[in-house]
């Protein structure tokens, strides 16, 4: 069977074939365990009648890209209370987002709607944020042929998730770990001598060609002369050039080499990429800018939860 091409899936299939969901009921299950412990929500039993009833909302703080739904979609099916809360979805991800818009709607008990509120919340905003970091990232190389890609910088079990929420902001997904393609780094290299490069290279890369299933085999390369071997290599035995730490006018030399040599690889700039520098980059000529800071650089979009009924409208939302 091939492995699935999650770049050419629409976005709501793309998150049921790349988020195991018993990963994300772990993730969520741990998020409300540790939220309510043993005893629940204290303030909320305490204070909330539980025939209460409210209108309330989630709604975006700031301008963005919305991702996540299907993880606060999630969540209240674990609790039992999607059909009890009378949650209706205002947004889907993938779409841009302005500050005040309503995301998701709930109508119903308030006491069962707020001890679920900070975990919604947490998993929205997270993956909201780097939708948003990403797409500012896929609109600052408009116009060239350079695609934005993510790495495995990445949360400890969320990496499906902030993986799901690049591609909500129009960026391209690399290997999802170590599992489903061949990238060779420099430390991988730390045995091999300068002569030998070619013709290790040439081995591993059959190897696992023959023992695995790939997305790709990807070589990187920190010099020029690194990069004239890989490109003398045997046709179609690599797919992409991993340029580390090269500097634009480096870039655009690797773009004219692997011109004027034919080969056919895809070439990938990555280290330190900036959004203030991405640009400059894009314009060499590469095909691929791939950055680390889109998911673990990214800043979280502030979104709440508010009352609706106007008896309980409150100005700051929650801050809990």
């Amino acid at each position: 069977m091939s492995l699935v091409d999650y770049n050419a899936l629409p976005l709501n299939r793309l998150f049921e074939s790349l988020v195991n969901p018993e990963r994300l009921s772990l993730l969520m299950r741990m998020a409300l365990d540790e939220d309510l412990g043993e005893v629940g929500d204290i303030t909320t039993s305490s204070l909330v009648p539980p025939d209460a009833r409210a209108r309330a909302a989630i709604v975006a703080r700031a301008e963005g890209v919305v991702a996540g739904l299907p993880v606060v979609r999630a969540v209240l099916d674990m609790a039992d209370a999607t059909e009890a809360l009378g949650a209706t979805f205002a947004a889907n991800d993938g779409e841009r987002c302005s500050r005040g818009q309503v995301l998701v709607r709930f109508d119903g008990p308030l006491a069962l709607l707020l001890p679920l509120e900070r975990t919604m919340l947490n998993a929205l905003g997270h993956l909201c944020g780097i939708a948003t970091l990403t797409r500012r990232f896929v609109d600052a190389v408009a116009g060239t042929k350079a695609r934005i890609c993510c790495t495995r910088k990445t949360l400890p079990g969320w990496r499906e998730l902030e993986k799901y929420a690049v591609r909500c902001g129009g960026g391209t997904l690399h290997r999802i770990g170590l599992y489903d393609a061949m990238l060779v780094k420099d430390n991988h290299l730390g045995a091999v001598a300068p002569g030998d490069l070619g013709p290790a290279l040439t081995a591993a890369a059959k190897a696992a060609r023959r023992r695995h299933e790939l997305r790709f085999v990807e070589i990187e390369v920190d010099s020029l002369e690194q990069l004239r071997v890989v490109l003398a290599m045997e046709r179609g035995l690599i797919d992409i050039v991993l340029l580390d730490n090269f500097n634009p006018p480096m870039l655009a030399e690797a773009v004219a080499m692997r011109a004027a040599t034919g080969a056919r690889v895809e070439l990938e700039a990555s280290g330190g990429v900036r959004l203030e520098t991405v640009r400059a980059i894009a314009e060499t000529g590469v095909d691929r800018i791939s950055s680390g800071a889109i998911t673990h650089s990214a800043i979280t979009l502030d979104v709440a939860i508010d009352l609706l009924d106007e008896s309980r409208t409150s100005a700051g939302g929650s801050s809990r």
